[in-house]
């Protein structure tokens, strides 16, 4: 069977046995730890509602490489409609999970690597895409989620990878065999890496000589040997782990490092190897297409954020104050900006030499520039319509307190007829989706920096076009 249901996804996971540690000490139960958990259920929302009547005929769709239904999370866009679908599913899921779901990128990594790999062997006469599409089949057969390892650690920014004082800052290979390669590195904010099945490797920047064992592209299981997953602090992550006070009861974001401790990767598995001038098209495409789909997720999200602030004007006897009215429409002004940028990107898609189809770059990037800066005002505009209990609401124990509980929920309601335990719990809805910060930077950072979302717009623009515009207007020959 192609599609997993919800409980075939967790029974999945559980049969991979990853190296993980979190907060110093190392976690033996991946699935049933609260903290993974809750990102465990966001992405399984995706399995969840493939098998849902009224969202399975958008996010299921036949496979033409093995010819059976398949999740479209597993398939590389082949047509402008299969671009579209991106977008839809991801608003879906934003505001059926209220936080990343966790899937997209490993999509992205997938749509990417049909691309690449394609044009690598068009110069080269290498067989990274026959190997590619193995995996893929392999990939769509089992309904598999991937993880997009992309991010490097880095190390002294104003170098480049072979110029690092330590070689470690950039994933590299360290030696070879007619086994496969051994690379060694981190990859860090790797988003729900013990979610996935598969981590999927793409380099995190152009390159250049020098750099030819950094330009690497590879897929290996989520427990290969020697790899190891450290899962990174989020502002309210003790919550979960005590069973308290978490707003959103069961979906979550978490973001681990990822330790290459010299890892053997098949040749089978290898999809780019020493290329260096591809690295510049891995990252680029990559980017361009999750940045598409961060436009279809941080709309839904949105509509998660409005639907919370409309509430709370519900709970908090506001429904009538103009000046929250018109916050509201703002709130939705700003998603559906955002969706319409990521579905023009998709529209004005074209298609790749190797039948995948790419979507328009400039568009995709001024989708996510329009993230970064509105995201942070909608929270603003939540926050603001909720009011300040978003910042101190008692805690869920001393509600429970036989002591102060009463007094506490007399003192805490809202408008007349409102059972004070929902305003508490939208209230906490509120400060999840404000303060979980794996998810708030997310919003910046995501798929680049601002900086490079703004570079991208200008080097993918016709510059030319635009200044003939200007010059035939001004009556200028050249």
């Amino acid at each position: 069977m192609a599609i997993k249901t919800f409980e075939e996804y967790v029974r999945s996971l559980r049969r991979l046995k990853p190296t993980a540690y979190m907060f110093g000490e190392k976690i033996e139960n991946v699935v049933d730890n609260p903290r993974i958990r809750a990102g465990i259920n966001a992405t399984g929302a995706t399995y969840e509602l493939a098998s849902n009547d009224k969202y399975k005929d958008l996010i299921t769709t036949l496979s033409p490489f093995i010819k059976e239904p398949i999740n479209r999370f597993t398939l590389p866009p082949q047509s402008i409609e299969d671009l579209v679908a991106r977008v839809k599913i991801n608003r879906i899921l934003g505001g059926y999970v209220g936080t990343c779901h966790q899937r997209c990128t490993g999509l992205d990594c997938l749509a990417t690597l049909s691309i690449v790999t394609y044009d690598i062997d068009k110069k080269y006469g290498t067989h990274y895409y026959d190997r590619f599409m193995d995996f893929l089949r392999y990939v769509q057969k089992n309904d598999l989620t991937g993880n997009a390892s992309v991010t490097d650690v880095k190390g002294d920014r104003s170098l480049g990878p072979h110029e690092q004082p330590d070689k470690d800052m950039y994933l590299r290979v360290v030696d070879q065999s007619k086994e496969g390669i051994i690379v060694k590195g981190a990859k860090v904010h790797q988003t729900g890496s013990l979610s996935a099945h598969e981590i999927i490797v793409l380099p995190t920047r152009a390159m250049g000589k020098g750099d030819e064992d950094y330009a690497l592209a590879f897929a290996i299981p989520s427990d290969t040997k020697n790899l190891i997953h450290v899962v990174g602090r989020n502002s309210m992550d003790t919550r979960e782990i005590e069973g308290v006070d978490c707003g959103n009861i069961r979906y979550s974001k978490y973001c681990p490092t990822l330790i290459f401790d010299e890892v053997l990767v098949p040749w089978e598995r290898v999809f780019m190897f020493r290329e260096v001038e591809f690295a510049a098209e891995m990252v680029s495409r990559f980017s361009a297409f999750h940045r598409q789909s961060h436009g279809g997720c941080k709309a839904g999200k949105i509509d998660a954020m409005t639907g919370a602030a409309l509430m709370m004007m519900d709970y908090n006897g506001t429904t009538k104050v103009s000046h929250h009215k018109e916050k509201v429409i703002d709130m939705i002004h700003k998603a559906e900006t955002l969706y319409g940028c990521s579905l023009a990107a998709s529209y004005e898609g074209k298609k790749e030499p190797s039948g995948t189809y790419f979507i328009d770059p400039v568009l995709a990037n001024a989708s996510k520039i329009h993230e970064g800066r509105e995201m942070a005002e909608v929270t603003r505009l939540m926050i603001d319509i909720a009011g300040g209990f978003v910042a101190d609401l008692p805690s869920d124990k001393d509600f429970e307190n036989p002591d102060i509980g009463e007094l506490l929920k007399k003192y805490l309601k809202g408008a007349s007829g409102v059972p004070v335990e929902k305003r508490i719990k939208m209230l906490r809805l509120v400060e999840k989706m404000a303060m979980e910060s794996a998810d708030t930077i997310s919003d910046i950072h995501g798929g680049g920096s601002p900086a490079a979302h703004r570079l991208t717009i200008f080097r993918e623009s016709d510059i030319n076009y635009k200044k003939n515009c200007a010059k035939r207007l001004a009556g200028i020959e050249d």
